[in-house]
């Protein structure tokens, strides 16, 4: 074939020209013709993502603060580092001796590839040498060998997963610490507005961030190892110049690709933020069901979904663009470049006529050049892993900075403060304006038992406007009040302030300590569990039986609410059902009354919560409040009602309201 090559090119240079140059034309046409399809493609996306854009929506204006910082650099190394902290929390921990076992796994790895190295060119020299005991002997070796270098494999492989699993344990542990402490998880989604998506950083963004920590150990470890050794086996091989030279390309080509990766850490950021966008538009719906669904929404909220997931969709066609020419750049510099500079590495030894191989045969030539290419092939692949491991790096750098927000707002609303867009007190239209400044936690609250004092508290919202600016009454136990006034006057932020959901930006209030003031909304939350659960809730089984209770006073009180017919339909108190589905919406009602028999706190708040009960059953339940002890703040429109209540209070809505004892005077309203 070489021959008959020849001669054509001998006789017609133009043909071997004319031969070659059609793959290149018709691979240069094909790139031309993808270009064209990708550039109609990009254009097309664009029309569909202009016409998505025109539905507009802002989540609670979280995401519209500037964008922080995201690089490699000594912000970035004191964030990791706190994050260590608390995933390997000491020397002798568990996770501290996973990554003893993955180190010990990756020297062992290492010299398993040593091994091979030389195994397999003793078995090639041999092959060339036809030499068969000898190579039957390495074939041998090699056979016996494999158990042990598969274990090695599987157990770096399990030591990884391991790690991993306990780094996400130990993270997902200490945030829920930290985000189910009292009241946090409400402050996060209604007080504090740094964080949109809780959910997403506590689930997707903290696997992620250890599945990157954890193999970026492995792909930083193992390239350090193995161009250690790689390095010292070459240099007393073929000498330390041409190690060295590597090395030196390993540093140049890590510090250029860096600088070309900066913009991944700010694009992973962006991907997160608007992955939780898009959950939180679809998660809406299902809340809000049955009011879209009444409302006929369903082709409106389908153009916010879809814009929504146009935007994500667009940021990731971005970040893949962005990837393909960096992934380009990276096989350039970390893979051909390194191999080219490799050979002339490996190479100089054997043109040198100084070097000792110059003087040596043929065969020993022969395996030398084996061994030391191989060798380098290895200290080659194992610094073009370590120079692309720098884009691992940068996509951890995101990461990290996601999981520090959240760390640092958990640790703001559990020391009792919060960031939130206030209300502009300049204009003051429709609202009360506060003359003095408004600071969240200005208030004192005193814990005191029987007891209910508001002291000059005023009433604000968390965003600053002002409902009430000074409300002073005082309630002691057996004093029933009813709380009355039109929609949005400020009774449900009066209940609020008085859980302590909502901070008191002035005065004193004086209540009952944790566990001695009870709430119960219109809509009562039903919890997974069984139909015990539902009464003692948020009590547990053991808490029930440390309080000397039993399942037969259970069923007293829910004879109190007439319902026992469900523990006689179910057979069992632990019968397991979704009880939000099961339960009607007075069933609810009267399972919180149950609820709240159970508790017996010295005061409770009623809102609207028996507006689905009967009026016999209704009063039933408010004199058995009466016999036990229990003082009732409520809120109802019930007229009904209010012979079972000493006081009311009324909010007019214009910051106005009257405490005052009900009698024979008092005009009753309400249907």
């Amino acid at each position: 074939m070489a021959p008959v090559l020849s001669k054509l090119v001998g006789k017609s240079p133009s043909l071997l020209s004319s031969i070659l140059g059609k793959p290149i034309a018709v691979t240069g046409g094909g790139l031309a013709l993808v270009l064209w399809l990708l550039s109609v493609h990009r254009t097309n996306q664009n029309r569909r993502a202009a016409a998505a854009e025109r539905v507009q929506y802002v989540i609670n204006e979280k995401n519209k603060r500037s964008a922080e910082k995201v690089a490699i650099d000594g912000t970035f190394i004191r964030r990791i580092a706190a994050i260590l902290r608390i995933i390997i929390p000491g020397v002798f921990s568990p996770e501290a001796g996973f990554m003893v076992l993955v180190a010990a796994a990756l020297v062992a790895r290492s010299s398993c590839d040593i091994w091979m190295i030389q195994n397999s060119t003793s078995i090639e020299s041999a092959i060339i040498g036809r030499n068969f005991p000898l190579f039957k002997s390495y074939v041998m070796q090699f056979i016996a060998a494999m158990p042990m270098i598969s274990m090695v494999n599987n157990v770096l492989k399990l030591g990884l997963d391991e790690l991993k699993l306990r780094f996400r344990t130990r993270l997902t542990r200490h945030l829920y610490d930290q985000y189910l402490k009292d009241f946090t998880y409400y402050k996060m989604n209604n007080l504090d507005n740094r964080i949109s998506n809780p959910d997403q950083l506590l689930t997707t963004d903290v696997e992620r961030f250890c599945s990157s920590i954890t193999e970026l150990y492995s792909n930083i470890s193992k390239p350090i190892l193995d161009i250690v050794i790689y390095v010292h086996r070459l240099a007393v091989t073929i000498g330390g110049q041409g190690p060295s030279i590597m090395v030196l390309y390993l540093f140049v080509s890590g510090v250029l690709l860096t600088h070309l990766r900066r913009p991944v850490s700010r694009m992973t950021v962006s991907e997160q933020q608007l992955e939780g966008e898009f959950r939180y538009v679809n998660s809406r719906l299902i809340t809000n069901a049955e009011e879209v669904a009444f409302y006929r929404g369903n082709v409106r909220e389908k153009a916010t979904m879809l814009t929504a997931f146009t935007r994500l969709v667009r940021h990731l066609r971005r970040f893949l663009e962005f990837r393909f020419t960096m992934g380009f750049v990276d096989n350039i510099i970390a893979k051909y470049i390194a191999t080219a500079v490799g050979f002339f590495v490996v190479s100089r030894p054997f043109f040198s006529t100084t070097h000792h191989l110059s003087s040596a045969g043929s065969s020993e030539r022969l395996e030398q050049y084996y061994k030391s290419g191989r060798m380098l092939v290895k200290l080659a692949e194992a610094i073009g892993r370590l120079v692309l491991a720098g884009r691992e790096l940068t996509r951890l750098a995101g990461f990290t900075l996601r999981v520090t927000e959240l760390i640092t707002v958990l640790q703001d609303l559990n020391n009792g403060r919060y960031q939130r867009t206030m209300v502009s007190n300049e204009n003051g239209e429709g609202k009360t304006l506060s003359r003095v400044p408004l600071i969240p936690g200005a208030g004192q609250i005193i814990n005191k038992d029987n007891i209910i004092h508001f002291e000059h508290v005023p009433l604000v919202t968390p965003n600053g406007d002002v409902l009430i600016e000074d409300m002073s009454f005082e309630v002691h136990s057996g004093m029933n009040v009813l709380v009355c006034g039109p929609n949005g006057c400020g009774k449900s932020s009066l209940f609020r302030v008085l859980g302590e959901l909502w901070p008191v930006f002035g005065g004193t209030l004086t209540k009952p300590g944790p566990g001695k003031l009870f709430y119960i909304p219109q809509r009562p939350y039903m919890t997974l569990g069984s139909l015990r659960d539902q009464v003692i809730y948020p009590d547990t089984y053991d808490d029930m039986v440390r309080k000397g209770i039993h399942d037969s006073d259970l069923l007293t009180y829910l004879d109190l609410v007439k319902l026992t017919y469900i523990q006689e339909r179910d057979g069992r108190w632990d019968a397991v059902a979704d009880w939000m589905d099961v339960l009607s919406g007075g069933e609810k009602q009267r399972i919180a009354m149950a609820r709240l028999f159970y508790h017996k706190p010295q005061f409770a708040i009623l809102d609207e919560c028996t507006s689905a009960v009967s009026v016999d059953v209704e009063g039933s339940m408010y004199q058995y409040c009466r016999q036990v002890g229990i003082t009732l703040f409520t809120v109802s429109h019930r007229r009904s009602l209010w012979q079972h209540h000493e006081f009311y209070l009324h909010m007019d809505g214009r910051g106005n309201y009257e405490f005052k004892p009900i009698d024979l005077d008092t005009v009753e309203f309400g249907s």
